[in-house]
């Protein structure tokens, strides 16, 4: 595995922890629906909340939820669609990302921007 998915795994590994820390129940991980993939699928109270993981070594580029851009949230959301459908849900939906940077000292950062996009 690279370095990269090594981090990915990691990144999303450390999400999933922190949301059910928060109490969210975890009803899918990594959901693909044609070309789109949904890092983390939660439910909290009676919300369906769909979490893109971004996680990175550095901010030299920018930012890890910077790289949520316009193309992959609508990717993201046409999963969502597939994935609401396809469990018949009828409550409230939510997109959110969790950023997750990762310092030289080993010790991370974790930002939950809830209702990322719509």
């Amino acid at each position: 595995m690279s370095n990269t998915n090594t981090t990915g795994k990691w990144g999303e590994d450390l999400a999933l922890q922190f949301l059910t820390a928060k109490g969210h129940e975890l009803s899918q991980r990594n959901y693909r629906y044609k070309q789109a993939e949904i890092d983390l699928i939660t439910i909290s109270g009676k919300t369906l909340i769909f979490t893109e993981v971004k996680t990175r070594t550095g901010t030299g580029f920018g930012t890890p939820e910077s790289f949520v851009d316009y193309v992959k949230a609508k990717l993201i959301m046409k999963a969502a669609e597939h994935f609401i459908f396809q469990i018949d849900w009828h409550a409230d939906v939510r997109f959110d990302i969790i950023s997750i940077l990762k310092l030289p000292d080993g010790s991370h950062q974790i930002r939950h921007i809830e209702d990322a996009f719509y």
